[in-house]
């Protein structure tokens, strides 16, 4: 185990960090949760444009923040205090060893990653709900940033990342088995589901334009 853990933590040092400040605005920019607003903004709409009636849509808005209850809120406030491993930030280790950006090292604890469960459990719920191939590249792509993200800003282990995204992953998958045992999920029209893809594509343009203005959120 400490062979596992040390190499964990040799990894990190690996892909934390660079002397860019523009990558520094731009990770800065995309691990803020406000950036990710229109993303969220956009599955809505897809999301009345194919549900018939308030219930359905009701369903589908409660099982989102079910995930969201599940994988972060699980993980914030139960695990990272029972499990209270150091973040590399906090680490007395390695802590001195981390390139840290703008002064941001996060909370104490890091295991696991909040960030890579709670948007890998929508990747994959919406995934599975709207069932179209596309949308789920984005959808993965967008969590994989957030978690790589938290790798370069050096508040979390690869190990931790990875912990997140399997957690993520199964609350994904049981909320929307819960999701199809209360109702008939409905069908979704790839057309609908380019409109979250677009807002992904503009949000990742805006995010590197506002890096290069030195701007960030």
């Amino acid at each position: 185990m400490e062979e596992i853990i040390q190499f964990d933590k040799q990894l990190l040092l690996l892909v934390n960090g660079s002397d860019s400040q523009f990558f520094d605005y731009l990770i800065l920019t995309l691990t803020n949760a406000k950036t990710w607003i229109p993303l969220y903004l956009g599955l809505f709409y897809v999301v009345l444009k194919s549900n018939k009636n308030v219930r359905e849509v009701g369903l589908i808005l409660a099982a989102a923040g079910l995930c969201y209850l599940l994988a972060g809120a699980v993980d914030d406030g139960i695990v990272k205090p029972l499990v209270a491993r150091w973040r590399p930030t906090h680490d007395p280790e390695i802590g001195a060893l981390v390139d840290v950006v703008n002064g941001y090292r996060g909370g104490k604890y890091g295991f696991f990653s909040a960030h890579a469960a709670n948007t890998f459990s929508i990747a994959i719920f919406f995934s599975l709900l709207m069932r179209q191939r596309m949308l789920t590249f984005f959808l993965v792509g967008y969590s994989l940033v957030n978690c790589y993200t938290r790798l370069y800003l050096g508040v979390h282990y690869p190990g931790d990342i990875t912990v997140g995204l399997l957690w993520g992953g199964f609350v994904g998958w049981f909320v929307h088995w819960l999701y199809c045992r209360i109702t008939v999920p409905a069908k979704y029209d790839i057309r609908h589901c380019y409109v979250p893809i677009c807002i992904l594509g503009l949000t990742l343009l805006t995010a590197i334009i506002m890096a290069a203005f030195d701007v960030h959120l």
